[in-house]
């Protein structure tokens, strides 16, 4: 038999907060994190909005010297939201030690030491001069080297690096893994770096909004005057259990992962795909044993991108028309936080449930042809909810989807 994967962890660092209880109260206000950062127009984007989230502050006394100077940005944002996860899972380091504990993380570029040491290779034409930190900071690897190493995790260790999809699809192969009996704790989860070094390539593309007039009415998933996504970042850290280990540790259990689901688009390299959605969304409710009108809510991968909305609510009319399922798309407020998305917004979809409320798309003024015809949450809805659908969805193609439970 198939085990049974639950969440008993969940920590988060991101522009609607850097803990648990911040978030939600984020998401239940519809309170955006999203500000201008001129040091972006400087350095010669096109728009200087981004979701603007803190930088840790990682002392001496949390880690030593020789540990930081092989952490990334983003691997700092997912120590600190890993610590969180581990603290609500009821796992500490004698369980750590005692335990073989996995890690699964979303990263695809870690862009920030890559620049500076070229740029101090250019001027200084002197390797030695790099010091030890960099290589560790660079590698896409990063965050997956550095929790393993910092919390001494002896289970499975590997990065998935799938664009946008990165942290859903470390969600889903994480669940998969301890559903076949290979692992029986894996953390896991996404990260992304917030510098400006980080997106320039895609402001180069026209991607993002320019209405930084409003920065917080910037990014407007479904809305028919949306001009492009709102770049963002942080870390979401999950901790995933075989559900009778957790049950025999006494572990509170938050949600279960009950589907997971991918596909890719077979298409152009930024070509998105209403039939690659749905495909991803159906084998993730296939999996589940569930159907669409089990779903109570679906977190939407819309980015507030014109074309990226245009297909994914094509996919979802084709699969929740006349359902009961309530839409949004949390990144209204978060933007898109790229490489940690679908591990972030299965944190917010879990407090979501086990506070009994839909998170408001914000900024949804104008339907067009498109999004009509969804049943979207445009103020926040108290309700009920036991049944999520979360998407994510990537350059090349790379589709994810994740349903989670939460009564298990």
């Amino acid at each position: 038999m198939m085990k049974r994967v639950v969440i008993t962890g969940m920590g988060i660092w991101s522009c609607i907060g850097t803990d648990l209880e911040s978030v939600c109260n984020s998401l239940r206000e519809g309170r955006s994190g999203i500000g201008l950062d001129k040091s972006r127009l400087d350095y010669g984007y096109r728009s200087g909005l981004t979701g603007i989230v803190p930088q840790p502050v990682i002392t001496r006394q949390m880690l030593d010297r020789h540990t930081r100077a092989g952490m990334s940005e983003p691997a700092q944002y997912a120590y600190m939201a890993s610590r969180q996860a581990f603290s609500q899972a009821g796992i500490d380091s004698d369980y750590l030690q005692r335990e073989e504990v996995g890690c699964i993380f979303g990263n695809d570029s870690t862009a920030k030491p890559v620049i500076e040491s070229s740029r101090l290779m250019d001027e200084k034409r002197d390797s030695q001069l790099l010091g030890y930190g960099y290589v560790f900071q660079s590698m896409n690897s990063t965050v997956n080297m550095n929790l393993s190493t910092i919390f001494h995790l002896r289970g499975v260790n590997f990065t998935v690096s799938a664009a946008c999809a990165s942290g859903s699809h470390s969600v889903g192969l994480a669940a998969m893994l301890i559903r076949q009996g290979l692992q029986q704790t894996v953390l896991c989860g996404g990260a992304q770096e917030t510098n400006y070094y980080s997106m320039a390539s895609f402001d180069a593309l026209g991607a993002f909004s320019v209405l930084m007039d409003d920065p917080q009415r910037a990014s407007r998933p479904f809305d028919r005057d949306r001009d492009g996504l709102v770049p963002s970042g942080g870390a979401a850290a999950l901790v995933l259990e075989e559900r009778d280990h957790a049950l025999q540790r006494g572990a509170t259990i938050l949600a279960e992962v009950v589907g997971y689901g991918f596909s890719s688009n077979g298409g152009g390299i930024s070509e998105p795909s209403d039939e690659g959605s749905v495909v991803a969304m159906s084998r993730a409710l296939k999996d589940a044993a569930l159907t669409p009108a089990d779903v109570d809510y679906v977190n939407a991968h819309a980015t507030s991108t014109p074309q990226g909305d245009m297909y994914e609510a094509i996919a979802l009319s084709r699969l929740f028309g006349g359902q009961h399922a309530l839409i949004s798309s949390t990144k209204s407020m978060t933007g898109h936080e790229c490489w940690m998305a679908g591990a972030s917004e299965v944190v917010y979809s879990v407090l979501m449930m086990q506070n009994g409320f839909v998170a408001p798309n914000i900024n949804f003024e104008n339907p067009d042809e498109h999004s009509a015809r969804l049943n979207l949450a445009t103020e926040r809805v108290d309700t009920t909810i036991n049944t999520v659908l979360s998407n994510s969805f990537g350059f090349g193609g790379t589709n994810s989807a994740l349903v989670l439970n939460c009564k298990s």
